[in-house]
């Protein structure tokens, strides 16, 4: 058996199935309040460029991109 590269897939222009749409990843700055689906309000303590660290007051994250969850008050 042979293993993936992991590298993406190219879509092919005659492909009955649609492409792939890259999810657009939202830019967080310094001190930006923010709001999470888990962890209620918070504010940006750390960045960085595949990652945010936010204050939830009662405890710290580290968010990845995508930021699932986590948006932009």
């Amino acid at each position: 058996m042979t293993s993936r590269s992991g590298a993406p897939r190219r879509h092919l222009a005659n492909s009955p199935f649609a492409p792939k749409v890259e999810p657009e990843v939202e830019n967080f700055e310094l001190d930006d309040r923010v709001s999470h689906q888990t962890y209620g309000l918070g504010r940006v303590v750390g960045r960085e460029r595949e990652a945010v660290t936010v204050d939830f007051g009662n405890c710290t994250k580290r968010i990845v991109t995508p930021y699932k969850g986590l948006e932009v008050l």
